[in-house]
């Protein structure tokens, strides 16, 4: 497969990312949010993100819309703790 565009969705396969990775699905017609890990991927370990975007559909009722596909991150950010001498 030739792919024109690049970015982390053409760089990334689902064989890459950990198991415990969450992947949102948000739909672009009604907002439903679903989420994917790499267990619900089974049989699409080759798949790139932009493939498994490209083919995944919202999970609402009746909806079926295209969805976009986004990391979220699994660390927590603390803020800035410290002061002037």
């Amino acid at each position: 497969m030739v792919k024109t565009k690049t970015g982390w969705q053409t760089q990334i396969q689902v064989q890459d990312l950990a198991d415990t990775q969450k992947l949102e699905c948000t739909c672009r017609q009604c907002g439903h949010v679903h989420y994917l890990y790499k267990a619900t991927l089974t049989g699409r370990e080759q798949d790139y993100i932009d493939e498994v975007q490209a083919t995944e559909k919202c999970w609402a009722r009746g909806c079926g819309g295209p969805v976009r596909i986004v990391f979220v991150r699994t660390d927590e950010l603390s803020g800035f703790v410290g002061g002037m001498a």
